[in-house]
């Protein structure tokens, strides 16, 4: 063998053993990252190459699957009243990915969480039988609350307050998940995206907009709580007009009429005078405030339910004059539905705050449990006592004041109305909003409830938060109590 037929040899040999050193490295270590790669379309495939586990409402699944043809996807998603459901299950899209419950518990819908499989699955990779999602939601709670914001834009939130369960979540305008689920629904999916009115968007948790008088409740809280005032029937020191302090700007009241000088935190929660708050939390100060607000779930920034809301934000570095304003919910103050329905639900549970979650459990596909969510884990936020007396004063608002369109023969029913301004100066429609609580002491059933209504299409003149979304509260306090 002459001396250039030995050296190709040897390039050669050492061509191949790098060769087989790379085969090694890929199929030892990278093996794992390829086969997880995104953009391999084999996980995709084995993704839904089975149906898909379900989501649960009251023992019923409201999603399902559907077998393709002419795919290599086998089967899509599909959904049983989607437009009702959608803001509780989200979307499971072969295109676009998962939403929420459907994003969250992907795995376990899907059947690759490692929970699922047994010690023969984890070593020859089959795919087990997916798993399940069994959520607290009420169908007829839920429902009431679809069908009352009809196509009103807006959300409503209703929870357990001595359980922390979530019993209905609407976002309206809703879509139908079942529209985007395969590989074909471009021409749907850009529809959704084009729509200004935003359906896709949870707006009971994932659209913080000003509160407006139904923050009251705070400011009252932290009054009672840091002793400003002993008692909500206790006259309060609030001239009538208010002037901001540090400026000539004169703080009006919706009704000129309403006796709110120097009233009592009843009557102005009844009346809603602006005055009494507003210079409540100028007394208060912006840092009480914040610790009181804070304390009901303002400033959150990881509440999962388990989607996770957006922050609520009770804000900083003001001066007094913008410490009052946020007394009674403007300047930059923001809370979503499932904010306020919390404050509510402190407030109807003797000042302590369960946990809201909408999951009670995750299960396999032979029943058994994976994942359990608690009811009743909770955390104190205000006195018992100062609980007791802003429940009496919410049903004066229900009873006596501009909550009426809340009232349910035979149960206790509390509520806060509020009307926030929206845009520069006010110059769009304003936000409607109510937040309440019922109780049953003959069955003992108890619900908390807040809504949003952003647009109802309704003259200006007749935006209210009694007007327009205390009666979506009423009816889904009556669902919840079985009336």
């Amino acid at each position: 063998m002459n001396k250039t037929i030995r050296r190709a040899s040897v390039f050669c040999l050492l061509m191949v053993l790098a060769l087989l050193v790379r085969a090694t490295w890929v199929q030892a270590y990278e093996a794992r990252a390829l086969a997880d790669d995104e953009h391999n379309r084999r996980n995709t495939i084995a993704q839904y190459a089975q149906p898909l586990g379900n989501i649960i409402v009251a023992g019923s699944p409201v999603t399902g699957s559907k077998e393709t043809h002419g795919d290599d996807l086998r089967y899509k998603r599909t959904y049983t009243q989607g437009e009702l459901y959608a803001s509780v299950t989200g979307y499971s899209s072969q295109a676009y990915g998962a939403t929420q419950l459907e994003g969250i518990y992907g795995d376990v819908l899907d059947g690759t969480d490692d929970r699922l499989k047994n010690p023969a699955d984890l070593i020859t990779g089959e795919r087990t039988a997916p798993g399940d999602v069994l959520t607290t939601i009420d169908p007829d709670v839920q429902k009431a609350a679809f069908e009352a914001l009809g196509d009103d834009r807006g959300a409503a939130v209703a929870m357990d307050p001595e359980s922390g369960r979530i019993l209905g979540m609407v976002s309206s305008p809703s879509y139908d998940p079942s529209d985007i689920s395969g590989t074909g629904d471009g021409d749907a999916w850009q529809k959704l995206l084009d729509d200004e009115s935003k359906p896709m968007v949870n707006r009971a948790l994932r659209q913080p907009l000003p509160p407006g008088s139904t923050f009251k409740l705070v400011v009252a809280s932290a009054a009672l709580e840091n002793g400003l005032y002993g008692s909500v029937d206790e006259p309060t020191d609030s001239p009538d007009p208010y002037t901001l302090p540090g400026t000539s700007t004169v703080l009006s009241n919706e009704n000129p009429s309403a006796p709110c000088e120097n009233a009592t935190l009843r009557t102005a929660l009844q009346y809603s005078c602006n005055n009494v708050f507003a210079k409540v939390a100028a007394d208060l100060g912006q840092d009480k405030l914040k610790a009181m607000a804070d304390a009901f779930g303002f400033d959150t920034e990881e509440l999962d339910v388990p989607v996770r809301a957006s922050q609520s934000v009770y804000p900083t570095g003001m001066d007094k004059a913008q410490t009052a304003l946020t007394g009674i919910g403007q300047f930059e103050v923001t809370a979503t539905p499932m904010q306020m329905a919390m404050v509510s639900a402190a407030l109807a549970n003797g000042g302590e705050l369960a946990s809201p979650h909408m999951v009670s459990k995750v299960t396999g596909g032979d029943g058994s449990t994976l994942q359990e969510f608690p009811d009743g884990e909770s955390e104190r936020v205000v006195k018992e006592s100062t609980a007791e007396q802003l429940r009496s004063a919410m049903v004066t608002v229900v009873d006596e004041g501009t909550g009426s369109n809340a009232k349910i023969d035979g149960a206790e029913v509390g509520g806060k109305t509020g009307t926030a301004q929206n845009g520069v100066d006010n110059s769009n429609t304003p936000y409607a909003w109510f937040t309440s609580y019922a109780k049953d002491d003959s069955t003992g059933k108890q619900v908390a409830v807040a809504v949003v209504v952003e647009d109802s299409g309704a003259a200006r003149s007749e935006v209210s938060g009694n007007g327009l979304a205390a009666p979506v509260a009423q009816k889904m306090m009556k669902a919840a109590l079985g009336r």
